[in-house]
């Protein structure tokens, strides 16, 4: 070969080598950055290109899929629909083919559309036998007639709130309900003319109300007087008192310690000394607000801890880390141990600390997925209970019980209370908020039921807030007691 042409031969392999080296980098380095980028059309094609699967709730799916218009400059064939979706938002999220996915419509996206590597195998089947391919199923812990209860009450007050129920010995989440909630239906297509007019109504600064926030798992609100639950544990605990019924030092005024401020309580209450058990019942600032200051910020803190404040929850879904502070002085430690200053919680935080008490003072991981399947229901994963912690000791658990069931009993909880041999737990909260406390208080219960044979079937935490009420009719025993009763009942009954 002469020289010319052995160039041209070197040069042309050098280009194969190139092509070659290109190639291989765009579909094996490249591939995942390139299959994900938001610019990829065929990605949100092939997405939407076949009905995604179902998130199922009770065996019955929650979700669905409908065909769409795929004229003009519409390639997308199906989109998603919801039953009952304001009801279901906090659970499922949206999925939309114009403002992508949320919540498990996100977390689990590769399951129902069917590209999750897991599938593979159930995909593989599918081409050859010539079958459509097709999402799989998101089965979830949620009980359909708890999460019913939870919204027809916080929608028949009218305002704001949420409710988070669980099951004690589980973790498993039965409830997760938000008011003002929003339908992922009326956005889940691409039109200008109605999806996107649907969006940017819902959008914060359009609507005061902010339906898409999940007010169960993404809004931390001061607990009040249900945090006493906690630092009556941490009195537990840490040997400060030993029973329910002992005397506690608790003086009347109680000035807190660094100042000259007195903690005062709410009417004319025996809080003087008294047990816990009546300062529960009663609801004593003075008696928790000493007990923090006692115990010390660290302890107190470290308590709150076990029962999983200041770490983000992932149910999947993840949930705000629930705050207690460090670094507090004596007043400010007294404050924060009646629900106050810088405590802020969600209400799957406060439903996590009811179950514990409930569960003989054992917290499992709370979690809303209870398995994934194929599209023919084969299972793909489990989720399998998990011990979170122990923020107390069994004994001390059940005197925590005999304290929380004494205020539904004969406290300020007795609108809680249920029958049929069923024992109800609880504690209100009245917390306020706004500056000087100027704002509408919000109102607090967290409570389990406990059944004849002893077992624990659900806790439930439930906040109202609403703006618009007359401020001496807010209570927690009154506003929020009543739709925890509900849901708690609903769950009982749905195991009969």
């Amino acid at each position: 070969m002469n020289k010319p042409l052995r160039r041209i031969a070197i040069f042309c392999g050098l280009l194969v080598l190139a092509l070659l080296v290109r190639d291989n980098w765009l579909q094996y380095v490249k591939a995942d950055s390139l299959k994900n980028d938001k610019l990829n059309r065929r990605v949100t094609i092939a997405r939407y290109s076949t009905p995604r699967g179902d998130i199922i709730v009770d065996g019955e799916p929650i979700t669905g899929s409908t065909t769409t218009s795929t004229s003009g400059l519409n390639d997308l064939k199906y989109k998603r629909t919801y039953k009952n979706g304001p009801m279901w938002a906090p659970v499922t999220g949206f999925a939309s083919q114009a403002f992508g996915a949320t919540q498990l419509e996100s977390i689990d996206d590769g399951i129902l559309t069917g590209t999750d590597d897991r599938l593979f195998f159930r995909n593989t089947l599918d081409m050859i036998t010539g079958k459509q391919k097709s999402g799989g199923n998101v089965v979830t812990t949620l009980n359909a007639a708890a999460q019913k209860a939870a919204y027809n009450g916080l929608k028949s007050q009218g305002g704001k709130g949420a409710v988070a129920a669980l099951d004690p010995s589980t973790g498993k989440i039965l409830a997760l309900a938000s008011y003002p909630s929003y339908d992922p239906s009326s956005f889940a297509g691409n039109s200008t003319s109605t999806d996107s007019k649907n969006w940017l109504a819902l959008q914060k600064k359009n609507n005061k109300a902010d339906p898409m926030l999940n007010r169960a798992l993404r809004e931390t609100y001061p607990p009040g007087s249900t945090f006493k639950v906690v630092t009556a544990a941490a009195a537990l605990e840490n040997g400060l008192y030993t029973s329910a019924d002992e005397n506690t030092n608790s003086p009347l005024p109680y000035i807190m310690k660094g100042t000259t401020t007195e903690l005062k309580n709410e009417g004319n209450i025996p809080c003087k000394n008294a047990p816990m058990r009546v300062a529960l019942k009663v609801s004593c600032n003075t008696v928790f607000g000493k007990i923090g200051a006692d115990l010390g910020n660290a302890k107190m803190l470290a308590e709150a801890k076990k029962f999983g404040f200041d770490a983000e929850q992932f149910t999947p879904v993840r949930s705000s880390a629930s705050v207690f502070s460090d670094n507090m002085n004596s007043s400010q430690t007294a404050l924060s141990s009646i629900g106050q200053f810088n405590t802020a919680a969600t209400p799957l935080q406060m439903a996590m600390v009811a179950s514990a008490v409930a569960n003989n003072g054992k917290l499992m991981k709370p979690y809303m997925v209870d398995k994934l399947q194929s599209s023919n229901l084969d299972t793909i994963s489990q989720t399998d209970p998990q011990e979170l912690s122990q923020p107390l000791s069994a004994k001390n658990a059940q005197i925590l019980q005999s304290m929380m069931e004494t205020v539904v009993k004969e406290g300020t909880g007795t609108k809680a209370q249920i029958g049929g041999g069923v024992t109800v737990g609880g504690k209100t909260g009245t917390a306020q908020h706004g500056v000087a406390n100027s704002a509408n208080p919000y109102a607090w219960f967290i409570s389990y039921a406990k059944l004849p044979d002893g077992s624990s079937p659900v806790a439930v935490a439930v906040v109202i807030e609403d703006e618009n009420a007359n401020r001496d009719d807010i209570s927690g025993g009154g506003l929020a007691a009543p739709i925890a009763k509900s849901v708690m009942e609903a769950v009982i009954n749905s195991k009969k």
